[in-house]
């Protein structure tokens, strides 16, 4: 069964954060998703991040900001395999409570922003310079490996200053979120995802989605959207277009096995679909992307 989903302890390791170093770790990041939400923060050398569709070019300073269940991936620019390095911290969202005086809660402002496809999770070096987001960052790093007396309030705290900071840029540039109660935590529909990733090969109608969340399709279907910003059907395509386009980038499967493993009825269903999201055939992408992105 071949997934996208990266599982973690949340519950006994409700923060991760580290200096990654391509020296020393595997890399490129191959397309995954997780219930985290995380943090990049490029220190040396030039990245592609790629998160639900967007790509952003990550240069020293910028951060990238990747919500939870996005999926993402991170690759060196071109076919520059230069030394990176860059600070990943990973968090539960929903480990934030709602602070006396601040309306709406962080959670719910970042979901909010999730849905507004004007509003960018890529922030430039530009962008941060007023905020010690290094700090910030640095900082739960350091708490993060030492773990000393205290160390999960302090993360918290930093967590809590990279969030409102990130709020602040949005709001500077007209993106005010309103509170909005979210389904839920735990309710079946947050979970739909994990199984369609799992059983992405099989056939999946939104109806029998609907029904494992003992929902009606007009109710499922209308949740599903407020929660993923897109409708169910096209949440399915997504996943089976990333599963693809991974396999073109890094495995030597031909074009029909590919179909078959991503869960396409046929290769001219995966091509149709495929140059639907991406505007070129799966051929062509393949072509002009693995010998830059594949692993050396």
């Amino acid at each position: 069964m071949y997934t996208l989903f990266e599982p973690g302890d949340l519950l006994n390791s409700p923060y991760e954060a580290l200096l990654f170093d391509t020296a020393k770790h595997n890399f490129p990041i191959r397309a995954h998703w997780h219930h985290s939400m995380e943090i990049v923060l490029m220190v040396e050398g030039t990245a592609i991040v790629e998160s639900d569709g967007q790509t952003y070019l990550l240069h020293p300073g910028d951060m990238a900001a990747l919500p939870p269940k996005s999926i993402h991936a991170i690759y060196h620019s071109q076919n520059n395999k230069e030394h990176l390095l860059y600070y990943v911290v990973k968090f539960d969202l929903n480990r934030f409570r709602e602070n006396i005086g601040y309306v709406p809660q962080l959670k719910s402002a970042i979901l909010q922003a999730v849905e507004k496809s004007d509003v960018s999770f890529y922030f430039t070096s530009q962008e941060l310079a007023g905020f010690p987001i290094y700090e910030f960052v640095s900082g739960c790093t350091r708490e993060a490996q030492t773990m000393h007396y205290g160390y999960n309030m302090i993360m918290y705290s930093y967590l809590n200053c990279i969030l409102v900071n990130m709020l602040r840029i949005w709001r500077e540039k007209g993106f005010t979120p309103s509170y909005e109660v979210s389904a839920p935590s735990g309710s079946s529909i947050e979970t739909i995802t994990e199984y369609i990733d799992a059983h992405s090969d099989q056939p999946l109608k939104v109806e029998q989605l609907a029904m494992r969340c003992n929902m009606s399709y007009s109710f499922f279907a209308k949740q599903f959207r407020q929660l993923y910003g897109r409708s169910c059907k096209e949440y399915i395509e997504y996943i089976r277009v990333t599963k693809t386009e991974d396999m073109l980038l890094f495995t030597d499967y031909d074009m029909t096995y590919i179909s078959q493993a991503a869960g396409f009825s046929d290769c001219s269903h995966m091509i149709k679909t495929f140059r639907k999201y991406k505007n070129i055939t799966p051929k062509q992408f393949r072509i002009q992307n693995t010998k830059f992105r594949r692993s050396s």
